[in-house]
């Protein structure tokens, strides 16, 4: 899975980075962006059929939350969406089909089960470690998700709420040693494609899914700080 991840550009830098215009306040720089914290998201509209995408930055509640839920706590279990299922669970698979966003991030943790030269706890058990993954080439991740607009029955005045997930597929050779899942990252060349929801075409985007991106990520140990989502400093991301 994908459960934390850092997000320090401005709107304004991941416009200018996707071609897109910034139409959201900005929500600050995080180094420990947590699942239901809000997070920035790019998505995009056709005024009419062969009309070049118009891209906008926009925010998006991390965990999403499906038109028919009758709770907002249902989107803490739906941060991520596998790739090999999207068709098939009744949460995804009309959202796929038009409702496609990119999550722009810094980089990514996961945890690399515990070793004997690892981390230890209190009572010396062996801690998993904190890895920090991120591109070679400093630019952020282009992550695949897809979003959903959802109302609160209960709120009078009918206001919306746009939730997201990140969709994640089998790890490549980078992140096996640490987990056996990691982010799809949508190719440059393919953003628009991706983003298009006049798209509909799954099976020519599903090999975006399966694409290695090996040589492309790196990755370091950080310390166990961030384990506590309190913890939100730019520190968390120095190397062990």
């Amino acid at each position: 899975m994908c459960g934390r991840f850092v997000s320090t550009r401005t709107p304004e830098a991941i416009a200018a980075h996707f071609s897109a215009t910034a139409d959201v306040a900005p929500l600050g720089a995080n180094y420990n962006v947590a699942p239901t914290h809000d997070i920035y998201g790019v998505v995009a509209r056709a005024a009419y059929p062969d009309a070049p995408l118009d891209k906008t930055v926009q925010a998006f509640h991390w965990g999403l939350i499906p038109s028919w839920a009758k709770e907002r706590k249902i989107g803490a279990r739906m941060i991520n969406a596998r790739a090999e299922t999207l068709t098939e669970k009744p949460s995804f698979r009309g959202l796929v089909k038009n409702k496609r966003v990119i999550i722009p991030m810094d980089g990514f943790y996961e945890w690399k089960p515990g070793a004997t030269d690892g981390p230890r706890n209190a009572k010396v058990a062996s801690l998993k470690q904190p890895m920090f993954i991120h591109r070679v080439d400093g630019e952020p991740l282009a992550v695949a998700g897809l979003w959903a607009a959802w109302t609160d029955p209960s709120d009078p005045d009918h206001r919306w709420l746009h939730s997201a997930t990140v969709i994640t597929t089998g790890a490549n050779d980078l992140m096996s040693p640490v987990h056996d899942r990691m982010p799809v990252l949508v190719p440059r060349d393919r953003w628009d494609e991706w983003l298009d929801p006049g798209n509909d075409d799954i099976d020519a985007l599903s090999n975006i899914f399966s694409a290695s991106n090996d040589g492309a990520l790196k990755m370091h140990a950080v310390s166990t700080e961030v384990n506590n989502v309190r913890n939100n400093a730019a520190d968390l991301l120095n190397p062990m």
